[in-house]
């Protein structure tokens, strides 16, 4: 009798413990790891701030004398509290798909290179795009370039 209690009490701890954990994985979004970056001369994403993005709603150039390094890349920003936030949790800021233009990811399978002015934040995180024509592409089916963008990042990065 006690091992059927034990069992019944373990099978429904590791029920409860299997639906907290599907439940953290709806509530936290799947970041994509960049294994690769998108960078000119070592410097990710221009030099922008990619924490800007989110905490003023604008891109913003980032002052050289504030970096970290992550994933061979230099990150600019503009602050040295906004380095610290990216180096406590840099896949909560960085672009998705390396800064690569999501757009090119998704369409094409490809990497293409992008402005620092063609961006969205969607579902918390940030998508970069090659130009204004682009961005106003991804735009108009966003959740259907993001939906086939992370399906194809894992073939693009295993490729490259």
């Amino acid at each position: 009798m006690d091992i059927t209690r034990r069992a019944l009490f373990l099978g429904g701890f590791v029920a409860l413990a299997g639906g907290a954990l599907a439940a953290g994985a709806v509530l936290r979004p799947r970041q994509l790891a960049p294994a690769r970056v998108y960078s000119e001369r070592g410097l990710a994403i221009r030099g922008t701030d990619p924490v800007a993005y989110f905490t003023e709603g604008r891109p913003r150039a980032g002052d050289p004398s504030i970096t970290h390094l992550w994933t061979g890349a230099t990150w600019a920003f503009v602050t040295a509290e906004n380095r610290d936030r990216f180096a406590a949790e840099p896949t909560a800021y960085a672009p998705q798909y390396g800064g690569f233009c999501a757009w090119a990811v998704a369409a094409k399978g490809q990497l293409f290179s992008t402005q620092p002015e063609n961006w969205a934040i969607v579902d918390g995180k940030l998508y970069l795009n090659f130009n204004d024509d682009v961005q106003a592409t991804w735009d108009a089916d966003r959740a259907g370039f993001i939906s086939l963008g992370d399906m194809r990042w894992p073939e693009i990065v295993a490729e490259t």
